[in-house]
């Protein structure tokens, strides 16, 4: 975010600097306004550009393994351009990588979820799906597996069969 803030700021000075060289090339007959008008748009630029691209730099370092499974894109009137081109704000990442299952239950499969947010840390949480059945179960406060493979706590939650997660988990 730091960085983020300080390349906004150059932008901005960037974009005032041409302008000042403009200026002197045209022998000052530019008006005044014209080079704080120019930071303005040239920093408001810089903010849409890396709201546009966060999506695309966050999934490029995503390592190996991890997935994406769904995003969710976002609209605000008060950015009426998104109305046109909404950006991707959030996103869920499946670890495929370290899929899970017991000999027991081959259609059951604990894998580790990762929720990215643009202004947000990154969250993890485990969570167990019955691909058979189309549920799911949250696993953040632990669980107790028996010797069978079953989860004896689960609080099992229906999914949607074509829901992303649950698709890409289950083909993990």
């Amino acid at each position: 975010m730091f960085v983020e803030l300080i390349a906004t700021i150059v932008a901005g000075i960037a974009c005032a600097g041409l302008v000042m060289l403009l200026n002197i090339l045209t022998g000052r007959r530019l008006p005044k306004w014209m080079m704080p008008v120019a930071a303005g748009l040239g920093m408001i630029g810089m903010t849409i550009s890396n709201e546009y691209t966060w999506y695309a730099r966050t999934t490029e370092s995503l390592p190996k393994g991890l997935e994406v499974a769904m995003t969710v894109e976002e609209q605000g009137w008060l950015r009426p351009w998104t109305q046109i081109w909404p950006y991707t704000k959030r996103f869920v990442a499946v670890d495929v990588a370290t899929a899970r299952t017991h000999q027991d239950l081959p259609d059951q499969k604990l894998l580790d979820l990762y929720f990215f947010g643009r202004w947000s840390p990154v969250n993890q949480a485990p969570m167990l799906f019955d691909c058979a059945e189309a549920r799911s179960a949250l696993l953040i406060d632990g669980a107790e597996f028996d010797a069978d493979g079953t989860v004896a706590d689960a609080d099992w939650r229906a999914m949607p069969k074509d829901d992303p997660i649950l698709a890409k988990a289950c083909t993990a």
